[in-house]
């Protein structure tokens, strides 16, 4: 419509506004929002005129009165973790499936290659590590490696290398993420080829169970890693429509974000092995369960919760 129709079409309603707010929390949340529509339209069919300044004021007026007004429901820490996080990852499902599909397929890769060709598992794992391996089993400790040396430094040792490794795999986003990708399908297919040497000799249900008491949470984050990374990089590569840098920024910002929730995850992992995969002769039901919790952890955090979150939201939206 005409720009002098759009003004007389809502004029009246904008006075009121402002001139005498609305008391009630619900009547003013749908007065915002209706500014903020108002807005939206003059910002595409009248961008550079004096109502678009005039309501672009108005708007940016009341949302200072409500945001500062009010009394702050939750901390900005359990906001990051309740809403931040959450809806960051669900705006990039699609490349978190990518990474674990990507991981899943070469580490049955690895698995079956390790399985059909003897020497495949040393050149993954080199000779010394397979050795001492093979010796342990020999031994009766198949996976005495992690009861050596101090719990404590074990611990603070695994977190800061894994630390890096993630923190490794974002930066790497930035080279068109071609060597991103290559360090992933290098874990995977290393898992893959570590887990076969254990079920080669009637051990893989206990390497399972030992194993992944830390590594459910340290694998999983270690692809979430490279998922940012990947958003990082996409974001300069596949811009869209907009700017390459504001795309750019965007990814940058939604790939921190998504990397800064996996230190708790790296910090918890680097301590299962440092205190508890130690003790691998623990019964089974508690590794078990140690293992099912971190899975369910992942599965909920990182996939259930975001989708049940937007879906809240969005309902709540159109309540309104």
């Amino acid at each position: 419509m005409r720009e002098a129709l759009f003004i007389k079409k809502h004029k009246d309603r904008w006075l009121k506004n402002q001139h005498m707010p609305a008391e009630d929390a619900d009547e003013t949340a749908v007065e915002f929002t209706q500014l903020v529509d108002d807005l939206s339209y003059a910002k595409t069919f009248y961008p550079y005129s004096r109502v678009t300044r005039y309501l672009n004021a108005r708007a940016s007026q009341a949302y200072m009165n409500i945001y500062q007004s009010r009394k702050e429901e939750r901390s900005r820490i359990t906001a990051f973790w309740t809403y931040t996080v959450p809806l960051t990852v669900r705006r990039h499902h699609g490349v978190l499936l990518f990474c674990a599909a990507l991981f899943i397929t070469f580490f049955i890769t690895g698995f079956y290659s390790s399985q059909h060709d003897e020497t495949f598992v040393r050149e993954m794992l080199g000779d010394s590590y397979v050795n001492m391996t093979e010796e342990n089993i020999e031994n009766g400790k198949p996976f005495g490696v992690y009861a050596e040396g101090g719990a404590l430094l074990m611990w603070l040792g695994i977190m800061i290398n894994n630390l890096f490794v993630a923190f490794g795999y974002f930066a790497q986003g930035l080279l068109l993420c071609i060597p991103l990708i290559i360090s992933l399908l290098t874990e995977g297919i290393r898992l893959g080829a570590f887990e076969q040497m254990f079920f080669a000799k009637g051990l893989g249900m206990q390497s399972v169970l030992t194993v992944f008491i830390h590594g459910t949470l340290e694998i999983s984050a270690i692809v979430i890693a490279g998922a940012a990374g990947i958003i990082l990089g996409k974001g300069w590569l596949f811009p869209g429509t907009g700017k390459r840098s504001d795309a750019f920024m965007r990814g940058a910002k939604d790939g921190v974000i998504i990397l800064a929730s996996l230190i708790p995850v790296f910090i918890v992992a680097a301590f299962f092995e440092g205190f508890i995969t130690r003790y691998y002769t623990m019964p089974w039901w508690l590794s078990g369960s140690i293992l099912l919790l971190s899975a369910a952890y992942i599965t909920w955090y990182y996939i259930i919760y975001p989708v049940q979150l937007q879906k809240r939201l969005l309902a709540n939206r159109k309540i309104l």
